[in-house]
């Protein structure tokens, strides 16, 4: 893949990423190239960078302290010892590793950025970048130490000392002394120069590759939930009335048409709506079926909305202070800052959270015979059996979980650097909490399958349409019906997973169109 600086496109983040297979730590990463007509504006700022490392001059990361220390100046014997003292001593993270996907974003859109020419930075350092991310190494980076301001420090510093030659890589799930690890591929270790240390390491590509990998971990499991709330509203035997068009162009609100018209499709050809059709006294449907679209629409418009910010953040220069060549002047700002990716991320949150909470509630729906008028918890002999009661007492525990995991991470912020960095933005968590959230629905959504796959069991032989047996068939590979009590907990797991892979969402993308979140 050639590397555009300033251009690159959700579809080739999406491929560094390596989609829903990127679970799997084996994935060879996408071989990237870097454009050769970004050769000159990397040339023309580092010798900006340069002419003011010999210079006379205090220049901010070039012969001064960081943060706080600003007003130190370095002597020019010091320079590159300044920058190697930043990454080690930077280098303070905790927690688990970040994963290898994550860890291919980080790599290729700091290499992006630097390629811009607005960061002072020499060829070799971007090409170590990109010899790093095609030899499939991955960085050993602690995933907890950043608030997201003067860049992800902790982390990119984590992931340079291994350019360096001094951190470690992960390989087979162990630690690898970064040095063995890089002579084995070849590649020589970084030596750095003025201002490199800083340009590598201010700037939010930790937080943005996070919040990014959470964006495409989600696209299956969004996907996911349309089939499986539709397969929930024949087993419900509910109305198609409130997909219909004319409801939702009056609203006029894009993400709430899609999802408005990805139902439709679903449901066309269902002899089980046709059974129905007349002769049923219900007027009206609970929400958590017949609001699908709105629901479900505003949380597609929320994350169609972040993945255009994470787009022009993922294309941005982030580092501190940048090269203006053309006038040879070096300016100090706070690019660094990742209240935008903050934002977003804490809106995908949101929208993940909503859409595991309309699932818990159309299960909760399913159970109740008095609403679903399907057996009491799904089950042909209750009392001996219990059936989904207690499945959907997990979905329950899993959506209240959402709810605290939800609460915004932006408005926390905590002075550091002695009140040199007194407002911070937290995007690095805001953005790794995405997880946990997406995990936790793609198990409500696992259970709501189960549970309206079992109430079709209920209505047959009618048949639903054919997208929508086909998503049955799919579960019954694995996950048989339940006429009786057995052991749930292996089903769930394994209807999970089927809706994280993408297995699921695969039915609706059998029906054409475009991927929800973004061209895919």
């Amino acid at each position: 893949m050639l590397l555009r600086p300033g251009e690159l496109t959700l579809e080739e983040l999406r491929a560094i990423h390596g989609g829903a297979e990127a679970i799997d730590a084996s994935l060879k990463p996408q071989p990237l190239v870097m454009d050769p007509r970004a050769l000159p504006g990397i040339l023309a700022s580092a010798a900006v960078v340069q002419a003011a490392a010999d210079g006379d001059a205090a220049v901010y990361g070039v012969n001064t302290g960081f943060g706080k220390l600003a007003s130190t100046r370095i002597s020019a014997a010091d320079l590159a010892t300044l920058q190697l003292n930043l990454i080690r001593s930077h280098s303070v993270g905790v927690g688990e590793p970040l994963p290898p996907a994550v860890l291919r974003l980080m790599l290729a859109t700091k290499a992006a950025s630097l390629a811009r020419g607005y960061s002072g930075v020499r060829p070799v350092v971007i090409d170590t970048l990109l010899a790093v991310h095609n030899a499939g190494l991955v960085p050993y980076v602690p995933s907890q130490g950043s608030v997201g301001a003067s860049g992800d420090l902790a982390p990119l510093s984590h992931m340079t000392l291994a350019l360096l030659g001094e951190g470690d890589f992960l390989q087979d799930g162990r630690r690898v002394p970064a040095a063995a690890a890089l002579r084995e591929h070849g590649i020589t270790p970084l030596v750095l120069s003025a201002k490199e240390g800083l340009a590598l390491i201010n700037g939010t590509q930790t937080s943005t590759a996070l919040a990014l990998h959470a964006l495409f971990s989600f696209e299956p499991v969004l996907e996911a939930a349309l089939v499986i709330g539709a397969l929930t509203v024949d087993a419900a035997r509910g109305s198609d009335g409130p997909f219909d068009p004319r409801i939702h162009a009056l609203r006029g609100q894009p993400g709430q048409i899609d999802v408005a018209q990805h139902y439709r499709a679903l449901l066309a050809g269902s002899a089980i709506r046709a059974s129905h059709q007349e002769g049923d006294d219900r007027v009206q449907d609970p929400y958590c079926l017949r609001c699908q679209p709105q629901v479900v629409g505003a949380c597609l418009d929320q994350l169609r909305h972040a993945a255009g910010v994470l787009l022009r953040e993922a294309n941005a220069v982030t580092d501190n202070p940048l090269v203006f060549a053309e006038d040879g002047m070096m300016i100090s700002g706070g690019n660094f800052h990742a209240e935008p990716v903050a934002l977003a991320a804490d809106a995908m949150a949101c929208a993940i959270a909503e859409v595991g909470a309309i699932a818990e509630r159309r299960i909760a729906m399913l159970i109740d015979s008095n609403v679903s008028r399907l057996p009491p918890f799904l089950t042909a002999n209750a009392g001996l059996n219990s059936g989904f009661m207690i499945a959907h007492v997990t979905a329950a525990a899993l959506a209240s979980e959402n709810k605290s995991l939800a609460h915004p991470a932006s408005v926390d912020s905590l002075p550091t650097s002695a009140n040199q960095e007194d407002h911070v933005s937290m995007a690095t968590f805001a953005a790794r909490r995405l997880q946990p959230m997406i995990d936790n629905v793609a198990h409500i959504l696992g259970i709501e399958w189960l549970a309206a796959a079992q109430g079709i069991e209920f209505l047959r032989p009618l048949r639903s349409s054919a997208p929508l047996e086909a998503a049955h068939a799919l579960l019954r590979q694995a996950c048989p019906a339940m006429p009786e009590d057995r052991y749930l907990a292996p089903d769930i797991e394994n209807a999970s997973r089927r809706v994280r892979s993408g297995q699921a969402g695969r039915v609706l993308r059998a029906l054409g169109g475009p991927g929800l979140i973004g061209p895919g």
